[in-house]
Order: structure tokens, then C-alpha cells, then sequence
């Protein structure tokens, strides 16, 4: 199971990026192009992290500036079903974040975050990855 639980007890056995991996890998949160994507080259990764649903930004929405913008009427219905379903915030994967010019971009779990947001969640965990030694130093230093 891909849940915040197994997250945080593969980041202690030092298999993070391996648990990240699996987890783009199957199930229902399956992105095989994320996966390829982030093999490119080496990563480096924190967390799992508890961390205010403000501190993450978006790039998935309804909102037509974002990177990747969505119909309205499919990101409500998602959503919506999200938000109804979630009984344990903790049952769910954490988000995945970069690490970026000091922000961190959602890049799994933007419908999630919508959702939690919803049924009043503030906080959530995430695993951040960073693209070099100096980004995860400033990204550590920074989320401590």
C-alpha cells in the first residue's frame, strides 16, 4: 500500500526514492511517464515532510495560468469524489514535490491537495525532490 505510513518507513530504511518509484509505478495514482521522467537523472530526495497545504503550490487546476490546466467541470467532479471519499487523510500517498527556485511545485497530488483542502485539512506529508546537491541543501535548510 502507497500510503503516508509506508512513505515515512521506506524514507527510514533509506529506500525513498524507491517507495517513489513503486508507487508511480501502480495502482490508481500509476504515472509511467512521471517515473521515466524522473530517471533522467539523478534526484535527490527529503521527506516524507509535514508541511502546510499553503507552502505547496498547485500546477494541475482549473485556474488557466497554471502548467497544467484542467476543464473545470472534470477538476470539480474529481475532486468532489476525492474530498467525499477521504476518511484518513493518512491512508492517502503523500504529495510529490520539486524543489524549485525555492518554492516547491506539486507535481503528484494536486487533486489530493484540492480535496484535503476541502474537508479542512492544513497540513499534509510530502516527499520533495531536488535536481542537485545545492538545491537540497537550500530545500533542507529551508523545510526544517
Amino acid at each position: 500500500m502507497h500510503d503516508v505510513h509506508s512513505a515515512r518507513q521506506a524514507a527510514e530504511q533509506g529506500r525513498l526514492e524507491e517507495w517513489v518509484h513503486a508507487y508511480l509505478s501502480s495502482g490508481a495514482w500509476a504515472d509511467p511517464a512521471f517515473v521515466a521522467g524522473l530517471r533522467r537523472q539523478r534526484r535527490w530526495w527529503l521527506g516524507p515532510l509535514c508541511l502546510p497545504l499553503v507552502a505547496v503550490t498547485r500546477v494541475c487546476g482549473p485556474e488557466p495560468d497554471l502548467e497544467y490546466p484542467q476543464a473545470p467541470v472534470r477538476w470539480e467532479a474529481k475532486v468532489a469524489a476525492m474530498a467525499a471519499e477521504i476518511s484518513d487523510p493518512l491512508a492517502l500517498p503523500p504529495f510529490i514535490t520539486e524543489y524549485r527556485d525555492g518554492t516547491l511545485s506539486l507535481r503528484d497530488g494536486n487533486h489530493r491537495h484540492e480535496a484535503l483542502r476541502r474537508r479542512g485539512v492544513t497540513e499534509f506529508w510530502a516527499i520533495v525532490w531536488c535536481n542537485s546537491a545545492a538545491d537540497a541543501e537550500a530545500a533542507a535548510m529551508r523545510l526544517r
